[in-house]
């Protein structure tokens, strides 16, 4: 249970708990290893899970109908994936979670998250500001995916997630970008 110092320091970064409260809500965060290339949420599937990454990187990411992928979110050490639309209904999802690494992440079913914001109210204060801030970051994105250029986009990225350029190829920086590969080589040779 080594992943329950980082939960707790991840959690209490917005809201401080007691260790009873603490002992109360890890039960319902599942661990769950993911092999690189492995798919931890598939297209049609329905969704019931969020996942707290504790180690390693994921892309979520969907396909047209001949195949060209879109890379929608990566996630990191401390962030949270799923296909939230999906999720928050429960019905079959659009989008793939594939482990760009070796992964460590933690499981927590929708049904479960419920059930322990009832135990702990804190937690409601704690998932609506995770909510909230992926909610930010997501009008954020569309807004840059708008109005900027494609070096500008570039440069946000680099500015935001310098980290994540060590770990994604550059064809999946281009795919999340929205521009080709051929023109994020220009970019980074500038």
């Amino acid at each position: 249970m080594e992943y329950a110092i980082f939960l707790r320091q991840h959690i209490e970064d917005i809201v401080a708990l007691t260790d009873e409260e603490f002992q109360t809500i890890l039960p319902y965060y599942s661990p769950v290893e993911v092999n690189k290339k492995e798919l931890l949420i598939e297209a049609g599937q329905i969704i019931t899970s969020e996942f707290l990454v504790v180690i390693g990187c994921l892309k979520a990411f969907t396909e047209d109908e001949l195949g060209k992928e879109y890379i929608i979110q990566f996630a990191m050490e401390n962030w949270w994936i799923s296909d939230y639309p999906a999720l928050v209904k429960e019905t079959k999802g659009n989008v793939y979670v594939q482990a760009l690494e070796d992964c460590f992440v933690l499981e927590l079913s929708f049904e479960d998250r419920k059930k322990m914001c009832e135990a702990v109210p804190k937690m409601y204060i704690f998932h609506g500001e995770k909510a909230f801030s992926g909610y930010v970051a997501l009008q954020k994105r569309v807004l840059s995916m708008m109005k900027n250029s494609a070096k500008e986009k570039y440069e946000l990225l680099l500015h935001q997630y310098p980290a994540l350029f060590q770990r994604v190829s550059k064809t999946m920086i281009a795919q999340y970008l929205g521009v080709s590969r051929e023109t994020l080589s220009r970019l980074t040779k500038k």
